[in-house]
């Protein structure tokens, strides 16, 4: 577990199912993630199998906590690509850059990588501020990279170098 100044990030369990499909399930949520909104608790269910089952080795993902409630998840699904999605009753408030704050630190000090590294949807302004915000810099961008129903959505990617490395 780690905590900050106003969350708590901790391994996901099995009883996380119906606040991770609020956030899942939610269109604006969803908007630039890498699948379309969760339809049924059966996805999520399986997206959280998938969470709480990963191999530590290859994986550091984290839920996030405010006030007791989950509120989104952050990480490192695959290591070292940085990963995150808020529950839009959340955004705004600086929790994104609180959390991922701490984990770039943990993850430099812990792994010793040579670089984090990011790949957004290009049209999502507010990971993009997030990430300059912290540092990182954008790599390249490759268009149709990926297809959403019947819509191709194009990568932008961001590193972050390790200052000790």
């Amino acid at each position: 577990m780690i905590t900050t100044e106003r969350l708590t990030l901790r391994r996901a369990r099995h009883d996380d199912l119906q606040a991770m499909h609020a956030i899942f399930s939610h269109a604006d949520a969803m908007a630039y993630w890498d699948t379309l909104p969760h339809k049924d608790l059966a996805t999520t269910k399986q997206f959280l199998d998938e969470m709480v089952n990963a191999n530590p080795e290859t994986s550091d993902d984290f839920v996030v906590e405010y006030g007791g409630a989950l509120i989104g998840k952050a990480g490192f699904w695959r290591q070292p690509e940085i990963g995150y999605i808020f529950h839009p009753d959340h955004w705004g408030k600086g929790f994104g850059k609180e959390v991922l704050s701490v984990l770039i630190q943990r993850a430099f000090e812990h792994h010793n990588w040579p670089k984090i590294v990011a790949e957004i949807d290009p049209r999502n302004d507010r990971s993009r501020r997030l990430l300059s915000s912290l540092g990182f810099k954008l790599t390249g961008t490759k268009e149709k990279t990926l297809k959403l129903g019947d819509l191709w959505v194009d990568s932008a990617y961001f590193a972050l170098e390790n200052p000790g490395a």
